[in-house]
């Protein structure tokens, strides 16, 4: 018997056009991008369907992007009758997994992801941070080139996705150096289209901001096992909760761990919730054998389903 997960994806996911065919097929998912519309007070499911893929790229544009997107492919999840049994998400995907959790609503989570993505913009104004894949290289390795590249600026490990891919983050030429690095030890840097070096201590200063815009929220236990990435353990008491929404800004994501906990736990069937299939490529390195599937249109939709019924 499958014992499913909804995994949901972070900030580098978005792309134009993502989530439209949904709309204009199931009225569930057309209400979600109504109410992010409404609830922000501008019309980002017209920036989404038809808009610049440049302004879509603006961090403080793209966040609520992804989490609306997300959402609207949750409620058509749901109206075909799929329910988690836990839930995960990818740095910005946290939010997007709470909300399926009931521990955070949806018009609460767009403002909060909006300020907190101005807010990691200001600390690192654009071109002065980035961060990098690192491929073909195992933690350690990757540890030492950044230990190395210190003199050109701050980096550091911020992502252990899966084996063989460690993402790195800093400032811009100490990122370089790390691919540069990469390459003379045999594994291979790809800078990532980011204006924000996320993930690294560079964003300490967000806590602060981000204690003053989380004071007041209001966090539910959440109603399946939650999670989250600093840990890559459970949470389910709102106090811990929101005291890694404080942290992760700028701690590393401890994604693949996470993965393997959920493995370890039982889950063999794994939905990716949202725009591109990012997640399910980490799973099907993290565990070759486990049915891990995305859903983003109608036509992965059907694919899902038909998994489903052959897990």
């Amino acid at each position: 018997m499958a014992k499913c997960a909804f995994l949901f994806p972070g900030q580098g996911a978005q792309y134009i056009g993502m989530g439209r065919d949904l709309v204009e097929r199931y009225p569930a998912a057309a209400a979600v991008f109504q109410e992010a519309d409404e609830a922000l007070g501008f019309g980002l499911s017209r920036m989404i369907f038809e808009g610049d893929k440049n302004e879509l790229r603006k961090t403080e544009i793209t966040q609520p992007a992804v989490l609306t997107t997300s959402t609207a492919v949750l409620a058509v999840l749901r109206e075909k009758g799929l329910q988690p049994a836990a839930v995960a998400g990818l740095s910005l995907g946290e939010y997007s997994a709470l909300v399926c959790a009931g521990s955070l609503k949806f018009a609460e989570a767009l403002h909060i992801v909006r300020k907190r993505a101005r807010y990691m913009q200001e600390i690192v104004p654009a071109g002065k941070g980035g961060m990098a894949a690192i491929l073909g290289l195992d933690a350690d390795q990757v540890a030492a080139l950044c230990a190395k590249s210190l003199p050109r600026g701050h980096v550091e490990p911020a992502n252990y996705n899966c084996p063989g891919q460690i993402v790195v983050a800093g400032y811009t030429e100490a990122v370089a150096e790390v691919c540069r690095l990469a390459k003379d030890s045999g594994g291979r840097g790809i800078m990532l289209s980011v204006s924000v070096p996320f993930h690294c201590r560079l964003l300490l200063p967000v806590r602060e901001k981000m204690a003053l815009l989380l004071k007041d929220v209001i966090l539910k236990e959440p109603s399946v096992p939650f999670v989250a990435n600093t840990t890559a353990g459970y949470l389910s008491k709102p106090a811990e909760i929101k005291e890694t929404l404080l942290e992760q800004s700028y701690s590393p994501v401890l994604w693949e761990d996470s993965m393997r906990l959920l493995l370890k736990d039982g889950y063999n069937f794994f939905i990716e919730v949202g725009p591109g299939r990012v997640l399910t490529g980490f799973m099907k390195k993290i565990s070759p054998a486990v049915k891990a599937v995305h859903v983003e249109n109608r036509s992965t939709l059907a694919r899902m389903l038909k998994f489903r019924e052959e897990a």
